[in-house]
């Protein structure tokens, strides 16, 4: 069972016209699943090892899955009500301890939505068009059953379009497009996808130093009032070149403070608001350190971001401008777009 690199997507910016087969992007941990008889193993996407993670999935896989196989797909968890996908559980199933593992196994499981084959019965599907992959792993997972899933697919365009509004109410991310002639290539950007992007005005009360040095800024840490007027860490912008650092780095100087008064003081914070300190410690990486330096809260910056997770950004979020113009006290949560409700049950039936 070689290491698989997954095949990728290049990012659109709206829904590509052609011989394109489409299907709804999901918001999970993409994975490859190899099965050969009674072995199995699940290869993420940076072609790591998840099996031990999710147990409930192996077994789901061994029971469901032709006995000779190897498939593309996402692992998802559902929210506790089945509607929406839930990412921050999926984040929480990566955990050292095997008795935490097998708890959350149970407590909150996931599931596979399979969307391309590589291999069947000794027979290599790479080289084939995706038409040829995607009607064989329909016939491979025809007998299929929960937590098992087929992707759902289409070959109109107006129909992706409705999906691509409507899923994301049930938490998924937008629309992949796949050349129905194209085969399968590991690592290289031969599909596309449309995700989500909208813009907030968020205010800045924080910086990570680079990692390069104390002389410039690694990532802004942004903050929305909630009703009661307290602020909430929402996610951080870091993409920056590093000219741009090093000036952000001496524009921000005049306005670093201690954290006596600062709204993320965590000697005396609220324990209903979420800060920075909450997450000092990364799950992909238990070395690095996520401490940072407060800033008095007076500027506003306008971001890109696709969604919200809860009350944070699902990815990190990108500079677009400074927003002198904005008082940071008018920056809060009721300025988000929130996505129309759609029930994940519905997507997940093909």
């Amino acid at each position: 069972m070689p290491p698989v690199a997954p095949m990728l997507a290049k990012a659109v910016k709206e829904i590509p016209h052609g011989s394109l087969s489409f299907e709804p992007k999901w918001d999970g941990f993409r994975s490859i699943i190899f099965r050969d008889g009674a072995e199995m193993e699940i290869g993420s996407r940076n072609e790591r090892p998840m099996t031990r993670y999710f147990p409930e999935v192996v077994d789901a896989a061994l029971a469901n899955l032709p006995e000779r196989c190897v498939l593309d797909g996402e692992i998802v968890i559902p929210d506790a009500a089945g509607r929406r996908l839930d990412f921050e559980a999926l984040l929480q199933r990566v955990h050292p301890a095997d008795s935490r593992v097998r708890l959350l196994a149970v407590q909150t499981p996931a599931a596979f939505v399979a969307f391309d084959l590589l291999a069947l019965d000794g027979t290599d599907f790479t080289g084939r068009p995706f038409s040829e992959r995607r009607a064989a792993l329909e016939g491979a997972l025809a007998d299929a059953g929960v937590p098992v899933h087929l992707t759902r697919t289409t070959l109109d365009r107006d129909l992706a379009a409705q999906w691509f509004s409507q899923f994301e109410g049930a938490g998924l991310d937008g629309i992949v497009a796949k050349p129905l002639e194209g085969t399968y290539q590991q690592d290289k950007r031969v599909m596309f996808k449309v995700k989500h992007e909208r813009t907030a005005d968020c205010v800045v009360a924080g910086y990570r130093p680079h990692k390069s040095g104390p002389d410039a800024i690694g990532s802004l840490l942004l903050g929305l009032y909630d009703d009661a007027g307290r602020l909430a860490s929402v996610g951080v912008v870091g993409a920056f070149p590093m000219a741009q650092r090093r000036a952000l780095f001496t524009e921000l100087q005049p306005l670093v403070t201690g954290f006596e008064g600062h709204p993320w003081n965590w000697a005396a914070r609220d324990p209903e608001v979420r800060n920075p300190r909450e997450a000092q410690a990364s799950r992909w990486n238990s070395g690095k350190d996520l401490s940072f330096v407060p800033l008095r809260p007076e500027r506003v910056a306008e971001v890109r971001y696709e969604h919200m997770e809860g009350t944070r950004f699902r990815h990190t979020a990108q500079f677009v401008r400074w927003r002198p113009d904005r008082d940071p006290a008018s920056c809060g949560f009721g300025q988000l777009e929130e996505p129309v409700s759609f029930n994940l049950s519905e997507v997940l039936a093909t």
